[in-house]
């Protein structure tokens, strides 16, 4: 590391993508002087996440993103599960999930952050670690002293180059396995699911339109979810990952438990993955926090991931925003002796909320599994008894939307 001295800023955010910048957007709203590192030199089309659930829009709202985002996304304000071309619960989801895809939302959110704080976003600089270089007041936590600047990033830029940027506190939104978790040593429990999905974007053919629907096939579920321009996501469960998907293999699969045509020269968008879940033993360390998916990584199926992130984002921006002006520092006073306590509570909040998350993940996945006929039309005849009842269908719309 050279000896330059480091580049001031109130709050250090490592991480570009929906996370990142949202808190980037938040902070910066607040008065906060933030830069915000991103790896990439350029952002992706590919596009894992596409949902926003109502607690997300909230944030995004107040982030000043959401109604351009809710003139070109889709409002998906039914749920469908079929099983061999039948209907076995209808869900109606009021407010909708917005679809949208996520390279649009982190264009929204760069151009606001833009707005803001021109000059925020460094892309191309890949941070290599965070350190604490200022020691916490006598008798008081790490996280209880937020006047000084007191977290060094260190980073390397896209042609090797070593940089450092120096903050209040860092925040970390760099992934599931994010390097500054790494280097701050913070374990992360994790736990390997046995399934796999090959999910792509095609031209949809299906007629409907904003409905989300779930096929309970015995082979595996398939997932099917309206995009703008007339586009379809469909997800499938598959015995093991595919090494190589093909946008011909994934229109075979769907045609085959679902009877759907999906026109393989229409996609858009094409991977496999299988499912792995990580929970960061803590979110806050020293002067840093995790947010998103380097705090907690859940399956993807349900897509309630980048929405966790966000309300991350939501409530812990007050208590950065407040560290980078030194609010509460001064010695003795009451709000200095709360200060770990506030932190403590947040992040045991946040804690908790993607414990849940990831409770309801599990259960959609095992809902997906592959089931010999005669046990998928035993439990479909369960269902569709269950959501006869208005109060089972309000509860199951509220836990797939995060309300």
């Amino acid at each position: 590391m050279g000896a330059s001295r480091p580049e001031p800023h109130g709050v250090v955010i490592v991480g570009g993508g929906p996370v990142g910048l949202c808190l980037g957007v938040l902070l910066a709203q607040r008065g906060v002087d933030i830069v915000v590192l991103e790896a990439r030199t350029e952002r992706t089309a590919h596009s894992r996440a596409i949902g926003i659930h109502p607690p997300g829009l909230r944030v995004l709202a107040a982030a000043g993103v959401a109604n351009e985002l809710r003139a070109e996304g889709v409002a998906v304000t039914r749920g469908i599960a079929r099983s061999r071309g039948r209907d076995v619960a209808r869900l109606a989801f009021d407010p909708p999930v917005l679809a949208v895809p996520q390279w649009r939302t982190e264009e929204a959110l760069e151009a606001r952050l833009a707005e803001l704080a021109p000059g925020a976003l460094r892309r191309g600089v890949r941070a290599a670690g965070a350190v604490r270089t200022s020691r916490p007041q006598a008798g008081h936590d790490e996280s209880a002293a937020p006047g000084e600047r007191a977290a060094v990033v260190r980073a390397l830029d896209a042609a090797g180059g070593e940089l450092a940027f120096s903050g209040a506190w860092v925040a970390a939104a760099d992934g599931a396995r994010s390097p500054v978790r790494t280097a701050l040593g913070i374990a992360a429990h994790e736990r390997a699911y046995p399934d796999a999905y090959v999910m792509g974007d095609f031209a949809d053919a299906t007629g409907d339109r904003s409905t989300a629907v779930l096929h309970l096939e015995p082979g595996g579920i398939v997932e099917s979810f309206p995009l703008p321009g007339r586009v379809r996501r469909w997800v499938v469960h598959t015995d093991e990952l595919v090494a190589a998907p093909s946008p011909e293999g994934l229109a075979r699969l769907v045609a085959e438990r679902t009877g759907a045509e999906v026109d393989p020269a229409t996609n858009s968008m094409l991977s496999a993955f299988t499912v792995t879940e990580r929970l960061a033993a803590t979110a806050v360390r020293g002067r840093t926090v995790l947010l998103g998916d380097a705090a907690h990584e859940v399956s993807p199926i349900g897509g309630q991931g980048m929405t966790l992130g966000w309300l991350d984002a939501e409530a812990f921006a007050p208590l950065l925003a407040s560290a980078a002006r030194g609010a509460g520092g001064a010695r003795g006073g009451r709000a200095s002796e709360a200060w770990p306590e506030l932190w403590a509570a947040v992040a045991n909040g946040r804690r908790r909320a993607a414990a849940e998350a990831a409770r309801h993940a599990g259960l959609n996945m095992a809902l997906g599994r592959p089931l010999p006929g005669w046990a998928m039309s035993a439990r479909n005849a369960v269902f569709r008894g269950l959501y006869l009842s208005p109060g089972v269908r309000a509860w199951t719309a509220h836990r797939f939307t995060m309300q």
